[in-house]
């Protein structure tokens, strides 16, 4: 009897769960589908080709939204579990919310373990793809950075004349082997600057043994130290090209020590390998606070109520998150207990609410 009531609750709960996925899935194609749209309206491109883009896009967002997901289709079974008398029921046989919740709780803990295993390579993969594709339509567009074999590939447009920069590879916030080309609309070479390396961390760059020549004078000039003024400072470059979106956990582990000489920060790995570690304890805790908030208590109140407080509770972790994260980033706290930290606070919150949960 025992199983058959286990695989009651686990199942009913995974169909909303799966609701919640497919509605949070179609809506985010729906809203992407705009911005790609956009992107490609200039271009001679089939509606087929933004379409694809964003169904490859929104399963990474998903991914990324898991906890806040699992959150709201708890709540939403909670609700219904409680309306319809299957609470009362399956206490009659002698479960109590403890045991009911630990059971939902350890079934979505194994859920996280597979996403990360099994869904996270694919999500992955469609990342990478979404990325490839955009960047090869992106030649046509007037800034672009990506990153191959050859180092690191800036293009900038100022005014009529375009720049391209090329440098060898990237440490910390250090580009070596510059080289700088300056072109007009035309493609006319203005100049050349090369330099052994620079200081991308702000704007203007500060490049070291600099050689420029001018081919509109003929001269070239020597310079111990320039600044040259470009939009594309390290935080920006980090965001546009280093997406962590199109490497999975596996990689990240397999491949750590590679992923680092391709410039890619340590800091910014352990925090990704940390942040995928913590999945399956967040979506635990997500249970359990969901929870809290709907058989927590004896007085049963409107639909609506559950609704708003819900959508206030994933603002407040989301922001908690940030900020913790924000912590982590600008060296406040360490970097690994950024990633942590709002889990041991929820954590700690559950474990008073389960106690009052089990007494009711």
């Amino acid at each position: 009897m025992n199983k058959i009531i286990n695989k009651y609750l686990i199942f009913n709960y995974f169909k909303i769960f799966l609701n919640t996925i497919l509605v949070f899935f179609a809506l985010g194609v729906l809203i992407n589908l705009f911005e790609e749209i956009e992107f490609f309206k200039n271009l001679d491109e089939s509606i087929l080709l933004p379409v694809l883009l964003s169904l490859s896009f929104v399963p990474s967002l998903i991914f990324e939204l898991l906890p806040f997901i699992v959150f709201l289709s708890a709540v939403f079974y909670f609700i219904r579990f409680r309306s319809n008398k299957d609470l009362l029921s399956t206490k009659v046989f002698g479960y109590s919310n403890l045991r009911i919740i630990l059971i939902l709780s350890t079934f979505i803990l194994f859920i996280g373990i597979f996403f990360i295993v099994a869904i996270n390579p694919i999500t992955s993969s469609l990342s990478k793809f979404y990325e490839t594709t955009k960047a090869k339509h992106s030649r046509d567009v007037n800034h672009l950075i990506s990153i191959n074999k050859n180092g690191l590939w800036i293009k900038e447009q100022i005014g009529d004349e375009f720049l391209i920069i090329n440098g060898a590879n990237l440490e910390e916030d250090k580009l070596f082997n510059i080289t700088v080309y300056k072109l007009n609309k035309r493609n006319k070479m203005l100049k050349r600057i090369d330099a052994e390396s620079a200081d991308i961390s702000s704007n203007p760059w500060i490049m070291k043994d600099v050689i420029i020549n001018d081919f509109q004078t003929g001269k070239s000039d020597n310079f111990e130290s320039y600044s040259f003024n470009t939009e594309k400072t390290l935080e920006k470059i980090s965001t546009l090209y280093r997406n962590l979106n199109t490497v999975s956990f596996l990689d990240l582990i397999n491949n750590y020590n590679l992923l680092i000489d391709r410039g890619y920060s340590k800091k910014t790995l352990n925090e990704k390998i940390n942040k995928f570690i913590s999945l399956p304890l967040n979506l635990f805790l997500m249970i359990v606070l969901a929870s809290i908030f709907t058989i927590g208590s004896l007085n049963i109140k409107p639909n609506f109520y559950y609704v708003v407080t819900s959508i206030l509770i994933c603002i407040a972790i989301y922001y908690f998150k940030d900020l913790s994260a924000a912590l982590g980033q600008t060296g406040k706290i360490n970097l690994t207990l950024s990633i942590w930290m709002p889990l041991i606070v929820v954590g700690l919150f559950c474990s008073i609410g389960i106690i009052q949960i089990n007494e009711k």
